[in-house]
């Protein structure tokens, strides 16, 4: 193993002289970090140098590969239901309802198996995990039981949390750092299952091409990539937003002509007890213009990164 030291040191030097780490570095930098025993300052030292320099697509896929060693199962002996997808949801709401979550069982019921991870507790907001326990969605801490839960009702849930604690811990540092750090757009590339299809949202429009080039080192089969509401993978309806699909190798950048509706909430609610009956009236099917809207977009990316079906009014150019 080399020196954490010394890696620490090349990706902390300043704007003008920090370096990039290679996939392996990364992986190897990082598969240290995730240790029981690793050290709280480098770990914090490699965090916010990180931060400051800005993680490349390399390093991101290192920095899973990394975590995938500490999930307590192997996605090579994993053997999911044709044309599952991977639906990471790490932001949680606080504006509107996760009409996503709804378009999951919505597509549930059409016969396309969701996975969903993320994390319990959301500061203010209203997780994926707090919604779709309302809707009867079962969560487990293993793989095989995941497997059997999907084949019989379609849809899962996942805990950062149990799948990979040591990340978890890391993804919770925040407050103390003050700032964001890798972990959370390496949970959202994690994908515990190894799902075929994924619909990934992100809040920061740079890293949609980071993630993208990261899910091809990666090995991912199709994945959509886009600036999500709220940071969660739920599109806009009345207007596009950077969107990036990536088919094996391949990055094209893809549109989808804007619809007459409601504009998407400013204000965050006070309450996210409030977001939780909004969700309730979207189970019990009243929906409105805006949210009718989304979820027929969300419908056309479900069946793209599960079958490869291309909706038939979107356009893409390759990047």
């Amino acid at each position: 193993m080399h020196n954490l030291a010394s890696f620490i040191r090349r990706v902390a030097r300043g704007k003008h002289g920090s370096e990039h780490l290679s996939i392996t570095e990364a992986q190897q930098a990082f598969a240290a970090l995730l240790q029981p025993d690793a050290d709280p300052l480098q770990l914090g030292a490699f965090l916010i140098a990180e931060r400051m320099k800005g993680e490349t697509a390399d390093e991101l896929a290192g920095f899973v590969m990394a975590a995938r060693q500490q999930m307590p199962w192997q996605t090579a002996d994993i053997s999911l239901p044709e044309g599952a997808v991977d639906l990471p949801c790490y932001a949680g709401k606080r504006r509107a309802s996760p009409v996503h979550l709804m378009a999951a069982l919505q597509m549930r019921d059409a016969g396309v198996p969701v996975v969903v991870h993320g994390v319990t507790h959301i500061a203010g907001r209203l997780s994926a995990w707090q919604a779709l326990s309302m809707a009867g969605v079962q969560r487990t801490d293993d793989a095989q039981t995941a497997i059997r839960i999907l084949r019989t009702d379609g849809i899962v849930y996942l805990d950062l949390a149990d799948i990979c604690p040591p990340l978890w811990h890391i993804y919770g540092l925040r407050d103390r750092l003050g700032v964001r750090n890798f972990a959370n757009t390496v949970a959202r590339l994690l994908n515990p299952l190894a799902c075929a299809g994924q619909l990934n949202g992100m809040f920061h429009t740079p890293y949609a091409k980071k993630m993208a080039l990261a899910n091809v080192h990666l090995g991912q089969q199709r994945s959509l990539i886009f600036m999500g509401a709220e940071g969660e993978p739920e599109l806009y309806a009345d207007r596009q937003k950077t969107m990036l699909y990536q088919y094996g190798a391949q990055i094209t950048s893809v549109s989808y002509p804007g619809v007459a509706a409601t504009a998407y909430p400013k204000t965050p609610t006070t309450d996210p007890a409030g977001l939780k009956e909004q969700f309730r009236q979207l189970l019990d099917g009243r929906v409105d213009t805006r949210e009718n809207a989304v979820l027929q977009r969300m419908h056309e990316a479900f069946r793209l990164v599960s079958d490869g079906n291309w909706p038939y009014n979107w356009h893409k150019e390759v990047v």
